[in-house]
């Protein structure tokens, strides 16, 4: 029988392979999906007609409001009974990407608002209509802006998947609960997996700031 610390170190391989080969990809599909929702929210947000904006408050209101484990049981426990039964890992990425979408909304938003009206100006008087000059002036500009907190969005994404493991997703926290449950020693494997995560999000840090460095340099030259 392998002592504390021995398992410690043999069960950090296990875990890191699950964070890489499932932990990390579900985390950047559930976030590439989450930012086209976030966008399209965003838009709608913004729009000049009620109902639309309506929507769009209502979407960001609910998911905001509610945790994103009740959304998880909602789509994986709570679907089946009126007839829509849905495997864990689609299950997992429809929870995670409507939770990023509602809070990546507004961060988009906020983006959109902090490029000066005088770029929609100049846009409409060289003839530009609203759609041409939002994906030609208006969003490039507020992806600079939108970088950091939408990093920070994907870190949070990424130590929000343990979750997962409640609706059946075989993730990094999930191997660790199985290695916990066959030894027994769950204070060990607990900790190997938070050094997991922790490594992760420090890797995922600096690349944040990396980017950030090199968007900073684009707009001052």
């Amino acid at each position: 029988m392998q002592n504390p610390w021995e398992l410690f170190l043999s069960s950090l391989g296990p875990i890191a392979w699950a964070g890489l080969t499932a932990t990390i990809p579900l985390a950047l599909v559930s976030f590439v999906l989450g930012l086209v929702i976030a966008i399209g929210m965003a838009l709608m947000r913004i729009s000049v007609h009620p109902v639309v904006s309506g929507i769009a408050r209502f979407y960001i209101s609910v998911i905001r409001g509610t945790p994103m484990l009740v959304q998880l049981f909602v789509i994986f426990f709570g679907l089946p009974s009126v007839g829509v039964t849905l495997d864990p890992w689609p299950s997992a990425i429809i929870a995670l990407s409507l939770n990023v979408g509602g809070y990546g909304a507004e961060v988009v938003r906020a983006a959109i608002l902090s490029v000066p009206k005088g770029q929609w100006e100049a846009a409409y008087t060289v003839g530009m209509n609203r759609t041409r000059t939002l994906t030609r002036i208006i969003l490039p500009q507020a992806a600079r802006v939108s970088v950091p907190p939408l990093s920070n969005t994907f870190i949070s994404l990424v130590k929000d998947t343990s979750l997962t493991s409640l609706i059946l997703v075989t993730e990094l926290f999930k191997v660790a609960q199985q290695i916990a449950s066959a030894t027994l020693e769950f204070m060990v494997l607990y900790l190997a997996a938070a050094l997991v995560y922790w490594v992760i999000c420090l890797v995922l840090s600096f690349g944040q700031s990396a980017l950030e460095r090199r968007l900073d340099g684009r707009v001052a030259h």
